[in-house]
């Protein structure tokens, strides 16, 4: 099972679609260290874009990530968060949160990497709350964009995981 979840006003123009190839990106961690997607195929991949770090919203997303981590190491996935943030202030967010997953730093150029996946907003200057859970191939098997301060629910997550696990 495969499926688009759209948000109320329907996927922005540019977001990929499920059944595409996963626009392969190079981006530093929180470390510094560069983390290419294409460079993870043979895992499953979920790439989580969100506004800013130590963002309220966010905090909450990402914190539910990390206590429910073992939905995703079940799936063989591999979680991603991506944001406009520095590696200096997602450093300094993940060692604050415990976060044991990466958070890319998509700032310079700015929003590169959240255009190409059609969720940055230029007015803003900020990436939309998108997600999007990629398969050990690199296709494209969910993807949702949430509305400004609309947080995603972790229990699709784990049914868009569970159908990875049964295709």
């Amino acid at each position: 099972m495969t499926h688009t979840k759209l948000n109320p006003s329907g996927l922005r123009p540019g977001v990929p679609v499920v059944g595409q190839e996963a626009p392969d990106f190079e981006l530093v961690n929180q470390f510094g260290e560069p983390v290419r997607l294409s460079g993870l195929r043979g895992r499953n991949v979920v790439v989580v874009f969100y506004p800013f770090a130590f963002s309220g919203i966010c905090t909450g997303e990402l914190c539910e990530i990390r206590d429910n981590l073992g939905i995703f190491q079940h799936a063989n996935a591999t979680v991603l968060g991506v944001s406009v943030d520095s590696k200096f202030a997602l450093r300094a967010y993940a060692e604050k949160e415990g976060y044991e997953f990466d958070l890319l730093a998509d700032f310079w150029p700015h929003g590169e990497v959240a255009e190409k996946y059609g969720v940055f907003d230029p007015a803003t200057g900020m990436s939309l709350r998108g997600t999007f859970i990629i398969d050990a191939a690199g296709i494209i098997r969910y993807v949702v964009v949430n509305p400004r301060g609309q947080a995603r629910d972790l229990a699709e997550y784990r049914e868009a995981l569970s159908a990875l696990g049964q295709a």
